[in-house]
């Protein structure tokens, strides 16, 4: 009987239909259909192992992302929109490289779905950038964006939004302008500082209060390696970051720069 109902769902569920990736790179903007990509004259299949999404060894049919960004240059800044609102910022030099490390855009087939994320939630699709040989460029994994909707070309994260910065008189190698470019690679896709930053995705860490302010310094530790062993709920959404993400030195830096910008609300 569960085998019945199981296949009768399979084939009452619709399918999926096509998604279009939004390449916003200047003043060129272009728009790509899932079947397009999923027929690209690059378009090949790829193993990925030890997926961020999935946390296991997937196969997808994906399309090198240098390939789709025309006239972006290493020097560029690029930002990944997802449809949730996680928007991850990343500096073009590493997406336009072929190696070590390969960054990729992983297409869903609109006939043959990917697995949901989880028991509820929906996949990593339409379109999901992911890395091969990742660890050889220390690629993080707040630089694997999945749901994506739109890639676009901005000015960097500094010059659009200074009330991120750090004092200018801060010396050139202090901790916190360390923790400020790693705030930068693990925050910001989900967070606003100063109401500064394009998520919509998680809450603002210094209006009206920076945590630093309000967590004692190991809870707010042991906060941000596993969130769900201080405050457990179903739909909670942050990962913790373990410390092959972030080691102990660069967890002290990136709590000097949280520190350091409580006290430079604005």
């Amino acid at each position: 009987m569960r085998l019945y109902l199981a296949l009768l769902c399979l084939l009452l569920t619709p399918p999926l239909s096509a998604a279009q990736l939004n390449l916003e790179l200047g003043e060129k903007h272009r728009q790509w259909q899932s079947e397009q990509l999923l027929h690209h004259p690059q378009a090949r299949d790829i193993t990925i192992e030890q997926d961020v999404a999935y946390k296991r060894t997937v196969h997808y049919r994906a399309v090198p992302l240098a390939a789709l960004l025309e006239g972006v240059s290493a020097a560029d800044h690029l930002q990944a929109v997802a449809l949730d609102g996680f928007a991850a910022e990343m500096p073009a030099a590493a997406l336009l490289q072929s190696g070590p490390a390969q960054a990729w855009l992983a297409i869903e087939d609109p006939a043959h779905g990917w697995p949901p994320l989880a028991a509820g939630k929906p996949s990593a699709g339409p379109f999901y950038l992911v890395w091969t040989n990742p660890r050889a460029s220390g690629i993080r994994p707040e630089q694997w964006p999945f749901q994506i909707a739109t890639i676009r070309r901005l000015a960097a994260v500094e010059v659009r939004f200074p009330a991120l910065l750090p004092a200018p008189a801060l010396p050139e190698h202090d901790p916190v302008r360390q923790g400020f470019a790693l705030f930068q690679q693990n925050c910001l896709a989900c967070h606003r500082l100063n109401g500064a930053g394009d998520a919509q995705f998680g809450p603002d860490l210094n209006l009206p209060h920076n945590p630093t302010e309000y967590f004692q310094p190991a809870f707010l530790r042991q906060y941000i390696r596993d969130p769900q062993s201080l405050r457990q709920w179903p739909q909670a959404r942050m990962p913790g970051f373990s410390t092959q993400v972030l080691n102990e030195q660069e967890l002290d830096a990136l709590l000097a720069y949280l520190k350091h910008m409580a006290g430079r609300k604005q």
